[in-house]
């Protein structure tokens, strides 16, 4: 599994020029399942978005959580994050998990955020989307299990 975590000032998801979920302070999260990942990968990935200190504390360290600071999450699933570029021109998805398989792990990773009492926005799994925000900092880490 691989998160994209952003931390954001704010982020919206669009399909077909409609905004269908947006949040302000907290993270983007970019969501790719792989073939191996089962729901104790997404355990741990859910456990570590909640408490990774990446947001500044008053002495202006990154030393408080998105639960320390109440923020949110924007949940997108995004197959691409497993594309293998190494050989041609095109990447190769392979290590991605079938759709439906991607689908149920994506949804147990938005409902174990929820179980971290995070408030959490989604996009819609495997619709054409358009992502906008403010990274803030810029703070962009890649979580991997």
């Amino acid at each position: 599994m691989k998160v994209v975590l952003q931390r954001v000032a704010q982020a919206s998801v669009s399909v077909q020029g409609e905004v269908i979920a947006e949040i302000q302070r907290g993270f983007l999260a970019l969501v790719g399942i792989g073939q191996e990942d089962d729901p104790s990968a997404v355990d741990w990935m859910a456990a570590k978005t909640a408490v990774l200190r990446v947001f500044e504390d008053d002495a202006g360290k990154m030393n408080r959580s998105i639960q320390d600071i109440g923020g949110s999450v924007l949940a997108v699933s995004q197959f691409t994050l497993y594309g293998d570029c190494r050989k041609g021109r095109r990447p190769a998805f392979t290590a991605a998990a079938a759709p439906e398989t991607a689908n149920r792990l994506y949804q147990h990773y938005v409902q174990r955020l929820r179980d971290h009492d995070l408030h959490v926005e989604t996009g819609i799994f495997a619709a054409d989307m358009q992502v906008a925000l403010i990274n803030d900092g810029p703070v962009t880490m890649l979580l991997e299990r």
